[in-house]
């Protein structure tokens, strides 16, 4: 293996920075960040994490819709078929496919992201974050690089349990999941998709779903 090796007039410039920052540290621009990092701002706000994450996810413009079981999830996703009139609507977890087969609910089809015409995907995802009202997505699921984004719809299907704090909690529990096996793709999803790149006029939809749901399941 060749060694490169630094030359004499870099070493002694990286040396003056190395001097300088630890001579002359800045102040920490937050002090009470700290003491107040153990602090429950959901309590203090009366609300629970489930409650704030659909009032920041509703802000976003996303759509919330809370289920108190599964059967009631499968009501509500075919009442919304129905109601939009959907010619295809896709799933990319298998686990939500099983449930939609075995309780005879034909609406919704395995996802082929071969086929773009579907008009929406349901997908399951890693966490939710209360506070931004963001989904926590990987390619550790099921087509997790594709059916997030692909279609004009997106519908998230999630669990009380998996509603965290804060983005540091979900990153934590990511890691804890996954140990040294991380995702190679991580993505943080708050709201549907959205750009003002042009002439500053913001349009929804432009690289990814237009719309996104968020059924949350208490169970």
């Amino acid at each position: 293996m060749q060694t490169l090796k630094t030359s004499k007039a870099r070493e002694n410039i990286l040396g003056k920075i190395r001097k300088a920052l630890s001579a002359d540290k800045l102040p920490m621009p937050f002090p009470e960040a700290e003491k107040s990092a153990n602090v429950d701002v959901f309590a203090e706000s009366g609300l629970t994490v489930e409650e704030t994450f659909a009032e920041s996810f509703i802000k976003l413009g996303g759509k919330f819709v809370f289920c108190n079981n599964e059967q009631e999830l499968l009501e509500s996703i075919a009442e919304l078929h129905e109601s939009r009139g959907w010619q295809q609507l896709y799933c990319a977890e298998e686990r939500l496919l099983q449930l939609f087969q075995n309780n005879k609910i034909d609406v919704v089809h395995r996802a082929d992201v071969s086929d773009g015409t579907a008009d929406a995907c349901i997908t399951g995802c890693e966490y939710l974050v209360a506070r931004t009202g963001s989904v926590f997505l990987s390619s550790k699921q099921h087509l997790g690089r594709t059916a997030t984004v692909f279609y004009p719809v997106h519908i998230i299907v999630a669990y009380a349990g998996q509603v965290v704090p804060d983005i540091q909690h979900g990153l934590d529990l990511l890691t804890k999941k996954y140990g040294n096996n991380l995702p190679s793709m991580i993505n943080l999803n708050t709201g549907p998709s959205r750009t003002a790149d042009i002439e500053k006029t913001l349009v929804v939809g432009v690289h990814g779903p237009g719309e996104v749901f968020c059924f949350l399941v208490n169970a």
